[in-house]
């Protein structure tokens, strides 16, 4: 990246240290954080609109929707996360294809499973073959978005049910007593009171939401931890920036990296709690 780095085995100290962590293999993984928090905020949104999709069927009237709430929570919840996460995104990445094969190259008439081979044509590749790494990168984050909504999103589902129940019930008697409709009373009562028994799970499933943001590299997204294993591996005199084996180092900084995103995340939550158990009586 500089010019001092353009013979890298005649520097020494700090002159060799700047050079050595401005490689475009480092400037990837610094791209990897930003990869990693872009996956935090972009998935907070699916996973909140599941939850409250889960935790509203669980409290329908029309028994099959209450059926689909239960099932998706207790499914999803009872199955191990890394379960999950290696069969959902193969599943989901067949069947895109699946379907654009059946639509671009309904003249081929080879079956598409052929033994342990899922074979379609190029045109149905999704990305196709020919596309930018951008979009192969794309494709893997979309897919991992989706995957770690559908996981959280029922957790969250589970733990908005349980906040929505733990209202007491007098104050929405009270409400419809002064003549709240139940929709109302929902969005003025219910809502408001419900968020005070629902941040402290929230907040839990936040923190577990950070600490698996290391699964991406199962659907195959470079993240941090990835990088902190590549870089840090023992290096012989092969490689440009020879160095022993200095995985304690990455995977402390890691550490630190974590430890630091949870303080700011727990610091936001306990405003956020604050803020909503203003006024109420549950606030005590």
């Amino acid at each position: 990246m500089f010019e001092i780095c353009a013979e890298p085995r005649s520097l020494e100290g700090l002159t060799w240290l700047s050079c050595y962590l401005t490689t475009p293999k480092h400037a990837a993984m610094y791209y990897s954080i930003l990869t990693v928090l872009g996956l935090l905020l972009a998935v907070v949104p699916p996973i909140l609109f599941l939850g409250f999709a889960g935790a509203l069927a669980r409290r329908s009237k029309i028994a099959p929707v209450r059926w689909l709430g239960v099932g998706y929570t207790s499914i999803v919840r009872g199955v191990p996360d890394i379960v999950f996460f290696l069969f959902f995104p193969i599943a989901l990445d067949q069947a895109v294809e699946y379907i654009r094969h059946k639509i671009k190259c309904a003249d081929v008439l080879e079956p598409v499973y052929q033994g342990n081979d899922f074979v379609v044509c190029q045109a149905a590749k999704m990305p196709l073959g020919i596309a930018d790494q951008f979009y192969h990168e794309a494709w893997g984050f979309s897919l991992a978005v989706i995957t770690f909504a559908i996981v959280f999103g029922a957790f969250t589902a589970n733990t908005l049910h349980g906040a929505l129940n733990a209202v007491p019930k007098g104050q929405l008697e009270t409400a419809r007593a002064f003549g709240m409709s139940e929709r109302q009373t929902f969005w003025r009562v219910h809502m408001p009171q419900m968020w005070v028994y629902a941040l402290p799970g929230l907040s839990n499933l936040w923190m577990i939401l950070i600490k698996a943001t290391p699964l991406l590299f199962l659907l195959g997204v470079k993240d941090i931890v990835y990088w902190a294993k590549e870089l840090g591996g023992m290096k012989t005199q092969v490689y440009t920036y020879a160095h022993p084996d200095w995985r304690i180092w990455y995977f402390g900084a890691l550490l630190v990296f974590y430890l630091f995103l949870t303080w700011v995340s727990q610091r936001a939550f306990d405003r956020i709690f604050a803020r909503a158990s203003r006024g109420l009586s549950v606030a005590s």
